[in-house]
């Protein structure tokens, strides 16, 4: 299922906690409470809200002093706020969009009012945040067109000057030693080198009608020995007789082998189970890749779809940036939620009716 979007509510009166806690819940909206403003800043932290309801007039710190603090943190800064409180008074209006906040609005409120600007600052932040995203990969692009260019035909001759040397040298010389360290450090830039160049190619270019389950399998197939070779124990739910959709079969099926692979490098030495589940949900086709690794903190799965992107859980490549480019070029959207010690958790969503590309 979608992705739900999170709400911290930051108010200290009960009533109207549960008031607004059951009015969004009813629209499928996940929330948390907080009922002081100190309280409410260790939540944001903790919980990492999409949108922030925000009182004014609140034990401990005030609604004007949390919005302040959290608009002056980089982490922080990028969450819509939407102010309510019993004073209406046009100064204070004005305090509170001094402040930072991006909408205010004066109790008692209507519900139908509260869930559209709600929906408008949820929309105009997924929009911010796919623009961000597209001027990222507008800009590897670039990178990767250069890189490619001035490193691929000089490391294909120092490649193969180097493994002449080797070859040539006798065995446990020093200089032999020298010359494999030299040759696995050649090897990782053609790596890099080949990822660059499969990036590149991450936009569709050939659409045909597909069985999401076949192509899940074949991918499965093409992966047997690694996941063998990692004792991994493969579950899947797919669902029965799904709709044929349009897509580009190689680059989706390379799409979710490197779903895959990330999944199985962040199981290991763990309970390695990896979880593939399909369902149509809304006019779109989901897959949902789960795994029983490490899992990503909050503060790196930020960053899990950047180009060269390191952890101590996910070594740096594209594989991922690939799959988010795949995606984003078949209209759909990806998505990750990861618990430290539990896994993560990647959703596809792949529209059902072919849309112009």
């Amino acid at each position: 299922m979608e992705k739900k979007s999170k709400i911290l509510i930051v108010e200290d009166a009960i009533v109207t906690v549960k008031l607004l806690r059951q009015l969004f819940r009813s629209k499928a909206y996940d929330t948390l409470e907080a009922y002081d403003g100190e309280e409410g800043l260790e939540k944001v932290k903790a919980y990492g809200p999409d949108l922030i309801i925000l009182d004014m007039m609140m034990p401990k710190l005030d609604g004007w002093e949390v919005c302040k603090r959290l608009k002056e943190d980089d982490d922080t800064k990028h969450i819509p706020i939407v102010m309510l409180t019993g004073k209406s008074e046009v100064s204070d209006k004005i305090k509170g969009l001094d402040m930072g906040a991006d909408d205010y609005m004066a109790k008692p409120f209507h519900a139908k009012e509260l869930l559209a600007v709600v929906r408008s600052r949820l929309a105009k932040k997924a929009a911010k945040e796919q623009l961000v995203q597209e001027e990222k990969l507008s800009a590897l692009e670039r990178m990767m067109d250069e890189v490619s260019h001035e490193i691929l035909n000089p490391l294909v001759s120092a490649g193969g000057f180097a493994r002449r040397v080797y070859q040539s040298l006798p065995e446990g010389s020093q200089n032999k030693k020298y010359m494999e360290i030299i040759l696995e450090n050649v090897a990782v830039l053609e790596k890099m080198v080949k990822g660059l160049a499969e990036s590149n190619r991450a936009t569709v270019s050939y659409m045909e009608a597909s069985n999401i389950n076949e192509i899940i399998i074949d991918t499965l197939k093409m992966l047997d020995e690694e996941i063998r070779k990692n004792d991994i124990v493969v579950e899947t739910n797919l669902m029965s007789n799904p709709p044929l959709i349009h897509v580009d079969r190689e680059n989706l099926k390379l799409s979710i082998s490197n779903l895959i692979e990330n999944s199985a490098e962040a199981m290991r030495g763990e309970k390695r189970v990896l979880k593939i589940r399909t369902e149509a949900d809304e006019g779109y086709l989901e897959i949902e890749i789960s795994d029983s690794g490490k899992g990503v903190s909050k503060d790196n799965i930020k960053s899990l779809f950047d180009p060269f992107f390191t952890s101590k859980i996910y070594g740096p490549g594209l594989g991922l940036t690939f799959a988010l480019k795949a995606i984003q070029s078949h209209k759909g959207m990806i998505s990750v939620e990861s618990e430290e010690g539990v896994g993560s958790i990647f959703n596809i969503r792949l529209p059902m009716r072919r849309r112009s590309l």
